[in-house]
This record gives structure tokens, C-alpha cells and sequence, in this order.
């Protein structure tokens, strides 16, 4: 093996009666920046546990040169607190960080230039602070920043406790540990879940020029697609690599699959061919040669497997009823958090069929203007009227929090409970409409996952069908199937939305309005789709102006 490579030799891995992998082989190469796909449940996690060696193959083997470093994000980060936000990212520098220690350590010790080991002390110094500085020690701190920075954070958040910070904020601290670390190998588990479009757009640039190898999953088809150059796909307990990004896969792997349902129908039809000619002749004594003939050849054929095929996951929005031309308007509204003015006089007119995107970076009020349009918070001054015959649904991420705390509630329980009139049929058909097929109506509420529980939430929503619909975040936490069939809907949808997302297809597909929030700049409004906005702007995001300057 290549220095630097990690290698899966067909690899063999199961967990009860459950196989994630046969024979499965691939190869990770020095610098390669690589995108694992594959269906929920899949094994992508187990990857990057046999990588590390937190798991081990059932059989076959997972190479992985010992002197390679590799750094891991996860999405459990565990409990972050008692030091700054800076202190807890340089922590997690690996070698560089404990050599920083160290040396505080031994400058310390040399200050007492009588102590019997000050020579031995003095020597160990100068090899500390020579391999401290080959490793950019005397940088780390400005790198740090930089990083903190890049994801984010404000300079009041560095500085800050570490352990103030919300589940969020820390999973970016996290995130900001290993990118300073600087591993021969990076893997990350869906690093953009909790970040903006600013620290997104910041972490494509990273990771394209990050001299080490990339191995990442994410729900985001863009950062896929501007980062990677090769795709490893977990199909059927198989890993098959692709030479390309996300949209190249997509096409090889439709042209593959469309190959081979080819090869399929080709060999059904002429299995079907020569079966009728075995049955018709079989009675024949004068055809029994070749009968018998063709029997052996079909016997010795080896049969092509029916193609899995992809199902696309579909949601089936009920019709609203039809609302007045003002849907929403917002007069001369203020809002403040102690000293800190986020809204300020910002008045607007949402008429119906508009599809409004709110974007602004972190701290701009985007949040905070969708909960007072929701009437989910009270502006200090100003108001928000709703129009005539306008019915709303609000989405955020606080309401998946809020289902059901009943250990032994499920899907079908959570839902029948928000439609108590409806038919055991109608839940059963709501629930399938938003991935909860068969007995996935029967997984209790506690054990879903962020995506499942983000789909119990949207379908509640929408079997209220309102003509009026206000999502925060919408497609946090929704892998990239169930992000496509949701635009899909939505794009369909015949009723109003004013929406905030992170996620660039999402706002290219849906936004025929952007309304631009920004501290200490008045609100602009782009009446355009998103493509156009940056367009005009000459920026995917509002940060990015700042950023540029």
C-alpha cells in the first residue's frame, strides 16, 4: 500500500441479521477529497468508524498506514465547557497543542537557573520549541482565529465560555478543532448541518485547498459538488467509486442503472424465447435433441440479478384554499435585544403566490422576523397583520423539540393525535406521503433521527393545509432524496411561502424574492429569483460582502 492510502479490502460487515457490506473494497488516496453517498441506514457511519478503528471488519481488512493522522467530525460532539472558545479549538490541535503546553511548561521550569536538571530542562526546551515551530506552533493561535472566524463566530464567542454556547454553536467549535489540527485525513460526518451559507460558502474554500485528504458526507449537493472529485457509493453492501463530483455520479449512475435494466429486459426476453420453444416441443420425440440441447444451455446460463431500482421519495401537499391578494404585511416594525438593535423600522408587503427567501448572516434577524410574522413573538413596536382568509404554517427547528415526550408514542400515535378526526387510512397515507412506510409508522417518536423527525413536523403542518406557509430552516437534517422531493412539492404548491434556508438549491429552486437583511445597512429587497440576486449582487450571501472587503 501507497504511503498515506487507507484501503478497504473486501471488507465484510454486518450487525445482527443486518449485512451493510460483502467483499466491499475501496482506496482513499493522499489529497483525494472524496463524497461517501448511500441511503439512510446504509453503513456511511460505520465507514469512518472502521477508518478509525472503532469498529472492526467481520472480515477482509481496512488498511491505514499507522503514522497517519486523521481527524474526525462527528455529530455527537459531547460536552464542551470550562475554557474559552479559542483555548477549546487550540486544544484539539493534536501534537502542536501539546507541545504548546509543554513548553509553557518548561519555561516555567527554566526560570530557576540553579535547579539541578536545568540543563536537561534547557535541552528539551530548544527540541520542543524546534518542532513547535515546524508545526506553525507560533501560528496556531492566529489560525485559530481565522478558522473560528470563517465558521462564524464572533470575536465576544471566542473569547467567550465555551460551555455558554448553544448545541449548535458547539458543533462548530468542534468542527473548528479539527480543521486546526490539520490531519493527513479529514472525515467528516455532515459537517454543514448546523452552518450558514457565509460559513458554508468559507468551508468549500477550505476543504478545496486543504492539502490532505477529504472524506465527507453531507445533504448539501453543492458543497458536494464544488469539493470533491470522486464519489463512494454504499449500493447493496457494495462501495462503487465514481471519478467525478455529486452531478457526475448522478448521470453515471443513471446511465449504469439504465444499462443494466438493458442487460435485464435483454436476457428476460430471450430466457422467455427459449422456455417456449423447450415447452412447446418438449412433447415432440423429434425435437427431443434439441430440447434437451436448449435446456442445458439455459442451465448454464448465469442469470442477471433484476436491477435495484432508485425510489424517489414523493410528498402529496393537500390543496389550500385560496387567500386574499395581501397576505402578510409588516409596518414599521422594531425589534431590540438590550442594546442590540435587530430590526428597525422594516416594513413589507408579502401578496399571495410570492415565495419570499430571507437571508442575512448570522445575527441579522432572519429568525427573529419569521417568529414575529408567525406571531410566535411580539415586536416592540409596529405591526404584522395577517390578510383575509390567510390560514398559516409555521415550521422551525424548536418544534422538533416538541413532539411527543411519551416513551412508547410513535409516528402513527403523533399523528393521529393532531388528527383526531381523521381515518386510521388518511394517517397511514399522510405518513407514507413523508417517508413512514409499512412499520416505520410504528418507530416510536424517541428514537428518530433529526431528518425523520423534521418529516412528522412538516407533514402535521401540511395535512393542515394552509395557504400561508413560514419555514425556518426547513431542510435541516433531510438527507438529499427527501430535500429534493420536499422542493418538489413546495415548487407545486399553491399558496404563499416566505422562507430562510441555508441550502442553495433549495432557495435557487423556490425564491422569487429575496429580502436581504444586514446589521446597520436598511433591508433590500431583490425581486428576482435567487440565481438572480447573486446575479446582482455579485454574491451567493450577504456576509460575503463584508468578507470581500
Amino acid at each position: 500500500m501507497s504511503p498515506g492510502v487507507i484501503a478497504f479490502s473486501k471488507v465484510t460487515k454486518q450487525y445482527g441479521p443486518q449485512i451493510l457490506f460483502v467483499d466491499a473494497s475501496m482506496q482513499i488516496n493522499p489529497g483525494e477529497k472524496v463524497g461517501l453517498v448511500g441511503p439512510n441506514g446504509a453503513g456511511k457511519t460505520t465507514i469512518f468508524r472502521l477508518i478509525m478503528g472503532e469498529e472492526l471488519a467481520d472480515d477482509g481488512s481496512v488498511e491505514r498506514p499507522r503514522k497517519l493522522t486523521v481527524g474526525y467530525f462527528r455529530q455527537d460532539v459531547g460536552d464542551l465547557g470550562g475554557r474559552t472558545v479559542l483555548a477549546e479549538t487550540v486544544a484539539g490541535a493534536g501534537e502542536v497543542a501539546d507541545l504548546g503546553a509543554e513548553l509553557h511548561s518548561l519555561e516555567g521550569r527554566l526560570s530557576d537557573t540553579e535547579a539541578p536538571d536545568y540543563e536537561r530542562v534547557l535541552d528539551r526546551y530548544g527540541e520542543v520549541q524546534a518542532r513547535f515551530q515546524e508545526l506553525g506552533g507560533y501560528e496556531l493561535e492566529a489560525r485559530a482565529h481565522e478558522i473560528l472566524a470563517g465558521l462564524g463566530l464572533t470575536p465576544d464567542q471566542v473569547a467567550g465560555d465555551v460551555g455558554r454556547l448553544s448545541g449548535g454553536w458547539k458543533m462548530r467549535v468542534a468542527l473548528a478543532r479539527i480543521l486546526l489540527a490539520r490531519p493527513d485525513v479529514l472525515l467528516l460526518d455532515e459537517p454543514t448541518n448546523y452552518l450558514d451559507i457565509e460559513s458554508i460558502l468559507w468551508l468549500e474554500d477550505f476543504l478545496r485547498g486543504y492539502p490532505g485528504a477529504v472524506l465527507m458526507t453531507t445533504h448539501d449537493a453543492d458543497v458536494m459538488n464544488r469539493v470533491v472529485a470522486k464519489i463512494v457509493e454504499i449500493d447493496g453492501g457494495q462501495l462503487r467509486s465514481y471519478t467525478g463530483n455529486y452531478d457526475f455520479y448522478l448521470r453515471a449512475r443513471a446511465e449504469e442503472a439504465a444499462r443494466r435494466e438493458a442487460e435485464y429486459e435483454r436476457q428476460q426476453s430471450m430466457l422467455a424465447k427459449e422456455m417456449r420453444f423447450v415447452e412447446r416441443f418438449r412433447a415432440q420425440a423429434a425435437k427431443a435433441a434439441q430440447v434437451q440441447s436448449r435446456v442445458k444451455k439455459l442451465d448454464k446460463i448465469e442469470r442477471i440479478e433484476p436491477p435495484r431500482r432508485l425510489i424517489e421519495k414523493s410528498f402529496d401537499f393537500r390543496r389550500p384554499p385560496r387567500s386574499g391578494e395581501d397576505v402578510l404585511k409588516v409596518d414599521a416594525v422594531s425589534k431590540t435585544y438590550g442594546p442590540r438593535v435587530v430590526h428597525d423600522g422594516l416594513s413589507l408587503l408579502v401578496r399571495r403566490g410570492e415565495r419570499w427567501a430571507v437571508m442575512g448572516e448570522n445575527g441579522a434577524g432572519k429568525s427573529t422576523l419569521l417568529k414575529m410574522m408567525a406571531g410566535a413573538l411580539t415586536p416592540d413596536s409596529g405591526t404584522v397583520t395577517i390578510g383575509g382568509s390567510v390560514t398559516m404554517g409555521y415550521f422551525a427547528q424548536h418544534q422538533m423539540e416538541q413532539l411527543s415526550k411519551d416513551p412508547s408514542a410513535t409516528v402513527q400515535d403523533e399523528l393521529t393525535a393532531h388528527a383526531p378526526t381523521a381515518g386510521i387510512g388518511v394517517i397511514k397515507t399522510l405518513a407514507g406521503a413523508f417517508g413512514f412506510s409499512g412499520e416505520d409508522v410504528d418507530k416510536p417518536i424517541r428514537v428518530l433521527s433529526g431528518g425523520e423527525r423534521a418529516r412528522v413536523v412538516l407533514a402535521k403542518m401540511l395535512y393542515d393545509a394552509p395557504n400561508l406557509l413560514i419555514l425556518d430552516e426547513p431542510t435541516n437534517h433531510l438527507d438529499i432524496v427527501t430535500k429534493r422531493a420536499l422542493v418538489k412539492a413546495l415548487a407545486s404548491y399553491d399558496g404563499t411561502l416566505v422562507f430562510v434556508s441555508h441550502d442553495r438549491a433549495f432557495l435557487r429552486a423556490l425564491a422569487t424574492r429575496v429580502l436581504e437583511l444586514a446589521p446597520g445597512i436598511p433591508p433590500h429587497v431583490y425581486g428576482g429569483n435567487y440565481d438572480e440576486y447573486v446575479g446582482t449582487t455579485g454574491r451567493e450571501a450577504p456576509g460575503m460582502r463584508q468578507r470581500a472587503a
